[in-house]
C-alpha cells in the first residue's frame, strides 16, 4: 500500500500528472462558462467575481489630452518665443484653442487647448514683456495623450477572468459603474464514511473545503455525511448534483471495497481523471454529470491531502488560474522521497529565508525521520500550522534553496 492509501499496482488506470490535471480543471471551467447564470454587480461588489462577458473601452482614455503639470502649453515644433495669451486654463475649463505661436497658462489636470502639444513647466519657463521662452521642449512633454492609457475598443478584459478590487479603478475610470459577472457558483459539500456518518469520527475536511470555495467566491452549504452504502452515495451525489453547480465529496475515492464515489461518478457521468500523480492527496476524482449540469470534485478523505489536492487540482475551476507564486528559501533538513514519478507536496514552515519540512524529524512535528511520509503526514492535522508547501519530484538537500507557495496563494 503506498500513503494515500491505495495500492501501488497502476494497474487501476492511468495517473494524470498534476500539471496536466490542474490545466483540464481550467479547461474544464472555460467549457462551463457559458452555463452558468450572469448578474450585474456594482464596482465595489467585483473582487473575486468572474466577468461573463468581455468588457471593451466604450471610449478613449484619457478622452482628451491633459497637461501633468503646470505650466504653459504650446504648439512645440514652433519654436520659442512664444505669444502668452491673456488667459489660464484650469481642469474645469474649456481650453479652447491657440493660434500659430500663441501659448497658455495652464495648470495640472486641465485639458490642453486645440494646437497645443507640450507643456513647458513653471521652473523652467521665462516670461518677458508677454512672451515665453524656456528650456528645449519637445511634442508629447508633460502631456498625458488623449487614448494613451485606453484606446476606444480596445479588448480590456476577457470572459471569464477573475476581477480584483484594482480592476474596479480601470473601469471607473471607463465610465463604467457595473459589471456583468457570473452568479456566485452553489458547491454542496458532501462527507461519506459510515464512521462519519454515524459520528464516530470527526468530519474534519468540509469546514476546510467550505472556507476554500468561499475563498475562491463561491457559495459552500454543508449537506451532511451518507454512509459506505452504494446506492446511498450514487443517489446522494446525484440529488445534490440537481440543487448544486459542484459537488465535493470527501472520502470514498481510494480503490477499498466500500470507496464507493467513483464507481457512482461513472455511473452518473463522465469521470475525467481518476488519481493525481501528487502526494498527498493522490485519489482526487473530477467528473461532470452533464445531464444535471453540475461538476462533481471527488476529494480523499485525509484532511491535509485533502487541501494540497483540492487546492492545486480544483481551484482553478474557481478561479481560472493555475498560476503558484513563490518565494525562495534554504531547506534546513534533508528529505528524502520514497516512489518517483510523483510530485510531492512538502509543508514547510518559514523564518526568515530558511524553510524548514515540518514532519521531519528536526521538526516540532516528528512524523518521519528523513523520507517523506505522505500518508502519516496527510492524517496530521497539525501539519496544518506549516507556512506553506514546496513542490518536488525529487529529493531536498538540507541548504538547497526551494521554491515554496505561501498557503495565502492557493486559498484565494
Amino acid at each position: 500500500m503506498n500513503g494515500d492509501g491505495e495500492s501501488d499496482d497502476h494497474g487501476h488506470g492511468e495517473i494524470t500528472p498534476l500539471k496536466a490535471a490542474a490545466e483540464r480543471v481550467r479547461g474544464l471551467r472555460g467549457e462551463w462558462l457559458d452555463r452558468w447564470e450572469a448578474e450585474p454587480v456594482s464596482l465595489d461588489r467585483i473582487a473575486g467575481r468572474t466577468l461573463a462577458e468581455p468588457i471593451d473601452a466604450p471610449t478613449d482614455v484619457p478622452a482628451r489630452s491633459h497637461a501633468t503639470m503646470d505650466g504653459y502649453a504650446f504648439d512645440a515644433t514652433a519654436g520659442y518665443p512664444y505669444e502668452l495669451a491673456d488667459r489660464e486654463v484650469f481642469p474645469e475649463s474649456d481650453p479652447g484653442e491657440i493660434g500659430d505661436g500663441e501659448a497658455v497658462r495652464i495648470f495640472t489636470g486641465a485639458p490642453l487647448p486645440a494646437g497645443a502639444n507640450a507643456v513647458l513647466k513653471q521652473e523652467e519657463a521665462t516670461v518677458e514683456d508677454g512672451r515665453l521662452s524656456g528650456s528645449p521642449t519637445d511634442p508629447g512633454t508633460y502631456v498625458y495623450e488623449r487614448g494613451s492609457n485606453v484606446a476606444a475598443g480596445e479588448r480590456l478584459f476577457a470572459a471569464g477572468e477573475r476581477l480584483g478590487a484594482k480592476d474596479a479603478v480601470l473601469l471607473g475610470d471607463l465610465g463604467i459603474e457595473e459589471v456583468p459577472v457570473i452568479e456566485r457558483l452553489s458547491v454542496g459539500l458532501l462527507a461519506t464514511g459510515t464512521e462519519i456518518h454515524e459520528g464516530r469520527r470527526d468530519d474534519l475536511d468540509s469546514p476546510m473545503l467550505a472556507g476554500l470555495v468561499r475563498g475562491w467566491g463561491g457559495e459552500a452549504t454543508y449537506e451532511g455525511t451518507v454512509p459506505d452504502e452504494y446506492d446511498r452515495v450514487r443517489d446522494r451525489i446525484a440529488g445534490l448534483a440537481d440543487d448544486h453547480d459542484v459537488v465535493m465529496t470527501t472520502g470514498g475515492t481510494s480503490v477499498g471495497d466500500k470507496d464507493y464515489v467513483v464507481r457512482a461518478l461513472r455511473e452518473l457521468g463522465t469521470v475525467h481523471f481518476h488519481r493525481v500523480a501528487l502526494r498527498p492527496g493522490k485519489p482526487i476524482a473530477v467528473a461532470t454529470l452533464d445531464a444535471r449540469d453540475a461538476v462533481v470534485f471527488a476529494i480523499p478523505g485525509k484532511p491535509v491531502g485533502a487541501h494540497t489536492v483540492t487546492s492545486l487540482v480544483a481551484r482553478p475551476f474557481f478561479t481560472g488560474s493555475t498560476a503558484l507564486p513563490t518565494v525562495d528559501a534554504a531547506v534546513t533538513s534533508d528529505v528524502g522521497i520514497s516512489v518517483p514519478g510523483f510530485t510531492y507536496a512538502i509543508p514547510v514552515t518559514l523564518d526568515g529565508d530558511e524553510a524548514t519540512p515540518l514532519g521531519h524529524a528536526d521538526s516540532p512535528l516528528a512524523v518521519y525521520e528523513e523520507t517523506f511520509d505522505p500518508s502519516v503526514l496527510s492524517s496530521s492535522t497539525r501539519a496544518t500550522r506549516a507556512d506553506g508547501f514546496v513542490l518536488t519530484e525529487s529529493g531536498l538537500s538540507a541548504g538547497e534553496t526551494v521554491a515554496v507557495v505561501p498557503y495565502p496563494v492557493v486559498e484565494r
